[in-house]
């Protein structure tokens, strides 16, 4: 057996109402809450601070948030003796940057890339209200700089004290966010799956009760937007997710992704959405024993098949329940055009911290030809 390590960082508290528990988990002090304003907007986050005695509240994060809302957000967290993240996956991401930079006192530039934050943090909760990033269960931040180029620091240091899943925070969540948020977890678990760098036993457990999970859930999630049981099981699959890609890094689905949300503002879900099954073929030769057993976890039906056909049943069970949720399936749906595959391409290659956990090699060539197989 291959040497690996593995690593779980948050402790768990799962339930209805988990939220309203942060002021009993948190120290004293006054307390950074990090979120976005259509979050405050909706109530959901007001159990949350009713529970919090002293709270500053910064809710300026934005979709693919820049490092000047981060740069805001240590600013208004001067003092602060812990943070919450309370949202989506930007809102997390700041809090757990804010978290670092204000108890380590480092420069962000110098702990950008991986392993390259040392110091300690101040205490940190984070909350997810919708299921997808599984950002709470992860050492990893993403920031957009310069407008459009997505720079991350992922440590062990960046993961949370406590990571609290409320499924009643996602009730009502959109069909389109809760399709887009829940394909990005799939896309997670999958990754992590084929990973080419730190694949191992534990994160492929995780990685398959994900899939699991998030496979039976997603449909009846879209179709029944106050189905308890079904907001549980994407909370958790998508928890799952994070905790397997923590360790086994996400790959080229997420390369190919990225410049559509810096260049075009689609979505980070629906990104990878829409490059996911030309991500498959290309990986397919690499990675067709990885896709057929979780091609088995899909539909076990697979197993009577052999290895080649169960891969290619995952690929066409993904691409059906993509169809399903009803999001766009085409580049050119989202006002992207041919006249856009060498940018694209070329933004690509920029992610070499992903690149090369992809279990076959994307060169700039390969990028243009599957973002052209996507339009």
């Amino acid at each position: 057996m291959d040497a690996y390590t593995f690593r779980y960082g948050p402790k768990l508290i799962a339930g209805q109402g988990a939220a309203a528990r942060l002021g009993e988990l948190l120290p004293a002090g006054r307390c950074l809450f990090v979120t976005d304003a259509n979050v405050r907007a909706l109530g959901l986050a007001d159990a949350a601070l009713a529970s919090l005695p002293d709270v500053e509240i910064f809710d300026a994060v934005e979709q693919d948030p820049s490092r000047a809302t981060l740069e805001a957000a240590v600013a208004a967290g001067a003092g602060c003796a812990s943070v919450v993240g309370f949202g989506g996956g930007s809102p997390m991401d700041v809090a757990k940057l804010a978290a670092y930079l204000l108890g380590s006192g480092d420069a962000l530039d110098a702990i950008w890339g991986v392993g390259k934050a040392v110091g300690a943090r101040l205490p940190l909760a984070l909350v997810p209200t919708t299921a997808g990033t599984g950002s709470e269960a992860t050492g990893v931040s993403v920031i957009t700089i310069g407008g459009s180029v997505k720079n991350a620091v992922n440590a062990p240091a960046l993961n949370a004290d406590w990571a609290l899943l409320d499924p009643e925070l996602t009730i009502g969540l959109p069909r389109p966010v809760t399709a887009a948020t829940g394909i990005d977890a799939m896309v997670h678990a999958i990754e992590a799956y084929t990973s080419a760098r730190r694949k191992n036993p534990v994160s492929d457990m995780f990685a398959r009760e994900a899939l699991r999970l998030l496979s039976q859930n997603l449909i009846p999630a879209c179709e029944r937007p106050d189905d308890r049981d079904a907001r549980a099981n994407m909370l958790l699959g998508a928890h799952y997710a994070g905790v397997a890609f923590d360790n086994a890094p996400v790959a080229g689905v997420h390369a190919l992704a990225y410049p559509l949300g810096g260049h075009f503002h689609v979505p980070h879900g629906l990104s990878n959405s829409l490059v996911l099954t030309q991500v498959l073929g290309h990986n397919m030769p690499a990675a067709m024993a990885d896709y057929a057993e979780l091609g088995c976890v899909l539909d076990p039906g697979l197993a009577r098949l052999g290895t080649q056909a169960q891969a290619q049943g995952f690929v066409e069970l993904l691409a059906e329940l993509t169809r399903a949720t009803g999001l766009p399936l085409r580049l050119s749906e989202v006002g992207i055009g041919r006249e856009h595959l060498d940018l694209l391409a070329a933004e690509a290659m920029k992610q070499e911290r992903l690149l090369v956990n992809n279990p076959c090699p994307i060169d700039e060539a390969a990028a243009r030809r599957l973002y052209e197989a996507a339009l």
